[in-house]
């Protein structure tokens, strides 16, 4: 079966972005490459040795583990989905054992950041600043995903009940509530929207100016140019917003598991990678409030 049909699975079963399964197909492609070129054989013919002596090419080439690591999760998917088709008995991969990798940590953006970029760095006055204005509203208010936001539909948004239905991963719908700001963002924006020239897209809620659905990576350069001057960090993405919204929100005191719900987390161990941040704030509270810790 060719890596085609893999690629239609991943799109219509699994629902993944166009540049998630790209990534996959690439990572399948660079292992049927360097099978071909070291063992004349096929994916669908390697036992787990030859797969080994692939991880330790990637190794030996200086590739981080964490990016090999997800190479093999590319391929581990493969050929589950050939099990599935009946064109592999076993899936090689199944001992595997993923290598070792340091604890990536993500650090968010600071509530001065973002208070700069949203009520000092944007000033409305023509569509595309209403838009990027609700876009990190939202981003910030909600915690969503980018492929979360981009898909939002404006029959999705219910202002009267303040909240937002999204379609998360594995098409799995979760409402997520809206704040003042975000309902007074929305309505801002919707008047900017509805006087397009043209709106192809017309279900959708966020636009381009030529009145189609955003993307991705129109998204991820909207977050970067506007954080990109006030935050040194080296990465400001969609993603760090999410974070900071989770971190924001556990510094404030909000329960873990409604945290959880409010991500779209199927378990909670997904969410507790955001309390190292929380970890803080607890010791200066527990340093100004402990009796012992008084003079």
């Amino acid at each position: 079966m060719s890596v085609t049909a893999f690629s239609d699975y991943l799109v219509s079963e699994k629902n993944y972005s166009h540049h998630t399964v790209s990534a996959y197909i690439g990572d399948i492609e660079e292992v049927q490459l360097f099978l071909k070129e070291n063992y004349e054989t096929l994916i669908i013919d390697a036992d787990y040795n030859l797969l080994r002596q692939w991880i330790v090419e990637l190794v030996d080439n200086g590739i981080a583990n964490r990016s090999i690591n997800r190479k093999v999760s590319s391929l581990n998917a493969y050929y589950k989905f050939l099990q599935k088709a009946l064109l592999v008995d076993t899936n090689p991969l199944n001992k595997h054992k993923a290598l070792k990798v340091g604890k990536k940590v993500n650090l968010p953006f600071s509530q001065d950041e973002l208070r700069m970029v949203l009520d000092e760095n944007i000033h409305i006055h023509d569509f595309e600043s209403a838009r990027d204005n609700l876009i990190i509203e939202l981003f910030y208010s909600t915690g969503i995903r980018r492929i979360e936001l981009i898909n939002i539909k404006l029959s999705d948004i219910d202002l009267s009940k303040r909240q937002i239905k999204i379609l998360g991963k594995r098409n799995k719908e979760r409402y997520v509530p809206i704040i003042d700001t975000v309902i007074k963002s929305i309505k801002g924006y919707l008047e900017y929207r509805n006087k397009l020239p043209e709106i192809r897209d017309k279900e959708m809620l966020f636009l381009t100016e030529k009145g189609l659905k955003v993307y991705e990576m129109l998204v991820y350069r909207i977050i970067n140019k506007y954080f990109s001057k006030v935050s040194s960090k080296e990465k400001c993405s969609p993603h760090v917003l999410r974070h900071s919204f989770a971190t924001h929100l556990l510094n404030e005191g909000a329960d873990l598991n409604a945290v959880k719900e409010l991500l779209g987390h199927t378990s909670l161990a997904a969410t507790q990678v955001y309390t190292h941040n929380s970890i803080g704030e607890l010791k200066k509270v527990y340093a100004k409030s402990h009796p012992r810790n008084k003079s």
